[in-house]
């Protein structure tokens, strides 16, 4: 598989760079992130200005490879992440370009990409655990309506969103995958209460959500009644096919810092840190490659990323936390002042291996999709 790029594709990389390095320097400051009305503006307004210049389509109207470079030269550059705007822009959006009706397209696509509404993802419950499928919150069809009721754990950006990609049991008598039906839900509907969590690293950017009664109209279904699992699995395999790309190129360069500042502390003397860290960056470096092969495969297939990205979601899950205790490491006992760069950046990572499905899940999909064993029982 030829992982170079185009001269078309490298002008794309080169014209974007020289944008960045214009736009940059015009940004307000980054606001507090405990202020989620404060981040919300911000990352809109940055989405915004991406929508001004061009490039605000590029997560699905750009070619995988397009994308792909996207997300490497603007993590190079130190542009905002999309925050607020990940799941419209690396989950919803996406799946409703994939599976949503012309009418669903040009109602919701534009203002996600002019960085007018925000997104929050309802898809796991506190009785299920990993296993997705099992979730109980209800949809009963009435009329050109459904009602829904349950509630969700573990929503992102709930709090500061305007819709929600939701699942919800449609026929419960149905095979648990079968009964499954992946709505658009409006939040500011009634009957929805959001209680925003606080995670191990202090940060809030997830919620409960519990749903009373919440009347959704049909038109909002995306994909078939009952027909939500496969549409489902569209969702996530964004989510683990390139949803990281830009994480990645992020690890790479805090890598590069450790290893300056094991030199600059002492700990470089150590040759057993210095094999780990030799070890971290070709590991870096292949799951870069995995990346690209990745992408060159959704390419071959009409743009929606396979289950290959189980393998690199299952690998990168695992590298980032290593990678932070490796930071832990160099730093000492300076790894305990959550003011110290990577400290909290190492709690987050370990929601890596259960975010975006649990490591087991992704075993499970490479056990029976990729190497073709037999299903557990």
């Amino acid at each position: 598989m030829d992982l170079s790029y185009t001269p078309e594709e490298e002008e794309f990389r080169a014209r974007l760079r020289e944008w960045l390095a214009k736009a940059l320097p015009t940004l307000p400051a980054r606001p507090s992130p405990d202020d989620w009305p404060g981040r919300r503006a911000y990352d809109l307004g940055w989405q915004r200005m991406l929508y001004d210049a061009g490039y605000a389509g590029v997560h699905w109207d750009a070619s995988p490879t397009l994308r792909l470079i996207f997300l490497e030269e603007t993590e190079k550059a130190g542009a905002p992440y999309v925050g607020a705007n990940f799941v419209g822009l690396l989950h919803a959006g996406p799946t409703i370009a994939a599976e949503g009706t012309a009418e669903q397209r040009a109602r919701w696509l534009p203002p996600i990409l002019r960085g007018e509404q925000v997104w929050c993802q309802g898809f796991s419950e506190p009785d299920a655990g990993s296993d997705l499928a099992s979730l109980r919150t209800r949809a009963r069809r009435d009329g050109d309506t459904y009602v829904v009721t349950g509630s969700k754990i573990w929503t992102s950006h709930a709090e500061v969103a305007d819709w929600c990609e939701l699942l919800v049991r449609t026929d419960p008598d149905a095979p648990r995958h079968r009964g499954i039906t992946w709505l658009a839900l409006p939040m500011d509907a009634g009957g929805i209460t959001v209680r925003p969590l606080r995670t191990l690293a202090g940060s809030a950017e997830f919620a409960e959500v519990f749903l009373d009664e919440v009347r959704v109209p049909v038109a909002n279904r995306v994909g078939e009644e009952n027909d939500g699992w496969r549409v489902t699995m569209v969702t996530l395999s964004f989510e683990r096919g390139t949803a990281f790309v830009g994480e990645v190129v992020a690890c790479r360069r805090v890598l590069r810092q450790l290893a300056d500042a094991a030199r600059e502390n002492g700990r470089w003397d150590d040759p057993v840190l210095r094999r780990r860290l030799g070890r971290m960056d070709a590991e870096f470096r292949a799951l870069w490659r995995l990346t690209q092969w990745n992408v060159s495969a959704a390419e071959a297939s009409g743009g929606v990323p396979g289950v290959g990205g189980s393998v690199f979601k299952l690998r990168y899950s695992h590298a980032r936390q290593e990678l932070y205790d490796t930071a832990a490491e160099v730093l000492g006992p300076d790894s305990l002042d959550l003011d110290r760069p990577w400290t909290l950046d190492r709690l987050s990572s370990l929601s890596y291996t259960i975010a975006a499905g649990t490591s087991q899940i992704q075993r499970g999909i490479v056990a029976e999709r990729i190497l073709g064993l037999p299903r557990g029982r």
